[in-house]
C-alpha cells in the first residue's frame, strides 16, 4: 500500500527570514539606554536622561493621532497631566498605608486612567476629524485646565500636589531614591512602551489606522467606521500618554496644574513635528530636541523661544518632513553610493547657516538686553566678544554678519539643489538599471 500523498495534499512550509537589521536597531536602542547613564553620570544628566525617556513614550503616543491617524490634536497633555495626578494621589496612598502597590505598577495605573479618560472624552472629540477635531480638543484641553484651578481638594491648586516615590521596604536593595535608579526605570517603560506603538503600527488596526489618515471615504466605503478606528486610536494613545505622566510623577515628585496647560500639548505638537511626524522613529528625535531645548538651552539665553520659533519656521520652509526625513533622504542616497558628491554641499550649507544663525542672534540678544537687563548697563558678552546693545557699530557688524550668511546660504542651498537633482537622476537610472537586470 503506498503510502506517497498527492502533490496536492503535502504540508508546504515556508520560512520567513529574520530582519536582521531590525534586531540591531532595536538592540543598539536597548543598548543605548543600558550604556548612557554610565556615559554621562551627573545629577544634571540623569534628570536629562529620565526627562528624554518620558518625553520619548509622550511623543511618540501623540504621534499615534498625528502621524499614524491625521489627527491634529492641541489639548493631547490633558491625559498625560490627569496620569500625573492620578499617579502622584496612588504615591501618597502607597506612604501611608492606604494601598499596597510597589512603586514600580504606578506607571501603569496613570495609563489605566488616561486611557479611561481617553474613552470618555475621545468619544465625543473623534466622532469629527480634521479642524473640527483639533478645536475639540483645545476646548476639552481648556476645560480640564481651567478645573484643575476650580478643584484644589483633587489637584492641589497653584501648589500642586507632591509626594515621595521612597515607599516601603527595598526590592533587592532598590528604593528608587537615587535618580539612576528611577531612569533605569524609566528605560524599561520607554523601551517597552516603544515596542507596544511600534506593533501597533503593524496590526490591522494601525493599518486602517493609516488608510482613514489618507482616505477615509473608502475606508466608509469597503465598510469600515472611521469614527471608531478613531476612537480606538485615541484610547491607545491615551493610555501611553498616562504611562509617561506617572512616570513624570516619580520623576519630580510633585504634580501642578502646568502638566495639563495648552503649551505642555504645543510642545508635543512642535517637536514632534521637529522630529518628522511620519517616520516612526521621528518622535524619538523630537523628544530629545525638546529635553535639550527646555533644559539646555532655556539655561543658555532668555530669547530660547523665539530661537525655537525660528527653527521651527526654518524647518517648516526647507525640511517639512523634519530630521527623520532628511535621515532618511541620506540613507537612501548613501545606499547608492552617491552620498560623497553632496558633503561639500552639505559644510558650505552648515557653514553658511551658521553665519547666518551667529548675526541674527547678536541682533537678538542685543534686544533682550535692551528689554530685561537695561540696568547693567549696554555692555553685554555673546560668545567670547562684547557688544554694545547702544553701539551702531555693533547693531552694523550684526546685521552685516546676518545678510552676508544669508546671502552665501542662497547661493549655496542653490548649488545643493542642483547637486541633489542629478544624484537623485542618477538613482533612478541605477533602480531602471537593476530591474532590466533581472
Amino acid at each position: 500500500m503506498s503510502a506517497v500523498m498527492p502533490r496536492s495534499s503535502r504540508a508546504v512550509y515556508r520560512f520567513r527570514p529574520y530582519n536582521v537589521g531590525r534586531w540591531v536597531v532595536w538592540g543598539l536602542y536597548a543598548l543605548a539606554m543600558i550604556v548612557a547613564p554610565l556615559l554621562w553620570t551627573s545629577s544634571l544628566s540623569l534628570t536629562m536622561l529620565s526627562q528624554m525617556g518620558i518625553a520619548i513614550i509622550a511623543c511618540l503616543a501623540f504621534n499615534m493621532l498625528l502621524g499614524q491617524g491625521g489627527m491634529l490634536s492641541f489639548g493631547h497633555a490633558v491625559y498625560s497631566g490627569l496620569g500625573s495626578f492620578f499617579a502622584i494621589h496612588a504615591l501618597n496612598m502607597a506612604s501611608r498605608g492606604e494601598m499596597a502597590i510597589p512603586v514600580s505598577v504606578i506607571p501603569l495605573i496613570a495609563g489605566a486612567f488616561g486611557a479611561l479618560f481617553a474613552v470618555l472624552l475621545g468619544y465625543v472629540t473623534t466622532k469629527k476629524a480634521g479642524t473640527p477635531f483639533a478645536m475639540i480638543t483645545l476646548g476639552v484641553g481648556e476645560l480640564v485646565f481651567a478645573m484643575s484651578l476650580m478643584f484644589p481638594g483633587f489637584f492641589g491648586g497653584e501648589g500642586g500636589i507632591s509626594g515621595n516615590r521612597v515607599v516601603g521596604e527595598k526590592f533587592f536593595g532598590i528604593s528608587f531614591g537615587p535618580q539612576v535608579e528611577l531612569y533605569y526605570l524609566i528605560a524599561v517603560y520607554t523601551f517597552i512602551c516603544t515596542v507596544l506603538m511600534f506593533a501597533f503600527t503593524r496590526t490591522p488596526l494601525g493599518r486602517m489606522l493609516n488608510a482613514v489618515r489618507d482616505n477615509p471615504e473608502r475606508v466608509e466605503f469597503i465598510g469600515y467606521d472611521t469614527q471608531i478606528v478613531r476612537y480606538t486610536a485615541f484610547i491607545a494613545s491615551g493610555f501611553f500618554m498616562g504611562i509617561s505622566g506617572g512616570l513624570a510623577a516619580l520623576n519630580f515628585e510633585i504634580v501642578t496644574s502646568e502638566v495639563v496647560r495648552a503649551d505642555r500639548s504645543g510642545a508635543y505638537l512642535l517637536f514632534t513635528f521637529l522630529g518628522g511626524a511620519m517616520f516612526f522613529f521621528g518622535p524619538i528625535i523630537g523628544a530629545i530636541l525638546m529635553v535639550l531645548a527646555l533644559v539646555l538651552l532655556s539655561e543658555l539665553t532668555q530669547a530660547w523661544l523665539l530661537y525655537l520659533g525660528l527653527i521651527f519656521t526654518f524647518m517648516v520652509m526647507y525640511a517639512p518632513g523634519g530630521f527623520s526625513s532628511l535621515i532618511m533622504m541620506n540613507l537612501r542616497v548613501a545606499a547608492f553610493g552617491k552620498l560623497r558628491p553632496l558633503l561639500a554641499s552639505y559644510l558650505a550649507l552648515g557653514g553658511t547657516a551658521a553665519v547666518a544663525l551667529i548675526g541674527s542672534a547678536a541682533m537678538i540678544e542685543m534686544v533682550y538686553h535692551l528689554q530685561l537687563n537695561v540696568a547693567l548697563g549696554p555692555q553685554l558678552k555673546f560668545m567670547g566678544a562684547t557688544l554694545n546693545a547702544k553701539g551702531l557699530d555693533s547693531w552694523f557688524g550684526a546685521a552685516f554678519v546676518l545678510l552676508t550668511g544669508i546671502a552665501l546660504f542662497e547661493l549655496a542651498r542653490r548649488q545643493f539643489l542642483r547637486e541633489w537633482g542629478l544624484v537623485q537622476e542618477d538613482i533612478e537610472k541605477e533602480i531602471k538599471r537593476r530591474e532590466a537586470a533581472l
